[in-house]
């Protein structure tokens, strides 16, 4: 009996081989974005033309632009792992030249995009979209937002000025407070969190689990692999120097090695 078992998995073992070789080569790129403009205003703006060789250069290329939320239910179990050549459009703090930049690229190619916002700045900081404007984006079916917080605010400064209670205070209404604006204004699911300034610990996951999100993201400068946390989701933060043959170093896993400045 011994041994009839073992000649079973000794012909089992070379349908076993592929799938695992293939779920440790799954590598996705998940590119964030800040602002667009015409020239290099400060250090988080990429020059429109920057940005839309970059696109071009997907298109070009054979790479797959797929849906942060795909990415997320592969690691959730809803979905099949990404496919060779796959990369992610995100954008933090929902600037106004979203609107006016980099939505004309992204229609013309036909690129998802998830826009993590702070709600707190919508329809009231001078650099961010109207709500109409984000109601408008998300209609078009490319664009999806989810939560930055409610008003970006320095966790890391934050705890060192506080008590444990006030703290836990400030967390959950920041956690809670976008969720629930963003979803009442314009009607899409929020579950998911991109940490301001990339701060993150053990304590602040354990409290967005707990206002309801399912996936949280960083800024560490890598792709995501298989065997990431889906609540510890690398992103590559991209400046303007990440053009050329920078980028196309980005996408291939060997990126320039940055520190980041906001």
């Amino acid at each position: 009996m011994y041994s009839f078992i073992a000649s079973l998995f000794l012909l089992a073992l070379p349908l076993l081989m592929p799938l695992s070789a293939e779920a440790e080569s799954f590598q996705t790129p998940i590119l964030l974005y800040h602002r667009f403009g015409a020239t290099v205003a400060d250090g988080m703006t990429i020059t429109t033309p920057v940005f839309e060789a970059q696109m071009k250069y997907l298109h070009d290329n054979g790479y797959k632009v797929i849906p942060l939320r795909q990415l997320v239910d592969h690691y959730r179990g809803k979905a099949p792992a990404p496919g060779p050549k796959s990369v992610v459009i995100v954008e933090d703090d929902a600037h106004k030249s979203v609107y006016s930049d980099m939505q004309p690229i992204i229609k013309k190619y036909r690129f998802p995009v998830t826009i993590f916002a702070y709600p707190s700045a919508i329809s009231n900081a001078k650099y961010a979209m109207t709500w109409e404007q984000m109601r408008e984006l998300t209609k078009s079916g490319l664009f999806e937002v989810q939560s930055h917080t409610y008003w970006h605010p320095n966790f890391k400064k934050e705890r060192k000025k506080l008590s444990k209670p006030a703290l836990d205070a400030l967390v959950i209404t920041q956690l809670k407070k976008s969720k629930s604006r963003l979803e009442s204004e314009l009607g899409q699911k929020v579950d998911m969190l991109a940490w301001p300034f990339g701060i993150f610990d053990d304590y602040l996951i354990s409290k967005a689990t707990e206002a309801g999100y399912g996936a949280t993201f960083t800024i560490e400068r890598r792709h995501a692999t298989e065997s990431d946390s889906v609540l510890k989701l690398p992103r590559y933060l991209l400046v303007n120097a990440d053009s050329g043959k920078a980028f196309v170093q980005l996408l291939e896993g060997n990126a320039v090695k940055r520190k980041v400045v906001y």
